[in-house]
């Protein structure tokens, strides 16, 4: 998060948005803790991801992307694993 130039505070909004987005998008039902786990947890997934191709977001709104992306990510291989279990 520090390497986005973003504090801890802009962090836990941003999370938050970023989950709440992917959660509308894609139709699942979780908590406002949850949405912002996700998002926050999302955007080091996708962060991970995308600099596998090279690709480095920074800023509020780089956060914002990498975290929705990544949290679509998540509810995703929830999905999948509920589904298998």
């Amino acid at each position: 998060m520090e390497s986005a130039g973003i504090g801890w505070i802009a962090a836990i909004i941003i999370g938050g948005i970023a989950g709440w987005l992917a959660e509308m998008l894609m139709k699942s039902n979780m908590g406002v803790l949850m949405n912002v786990l996700l998002g926050i947890v999302g955007a080091i997934v996708a962060n991970f991801i995308l600099s596998l191709f090279g690709v480095a977001l920074g800023g509020w709104l780089g956060y914002l992307i990498a975290g929705f992306i990544g949290a679509c990510i998540l509810i995703a291989v929830a999905r999948m694993v509920r589904r298998t279990a």
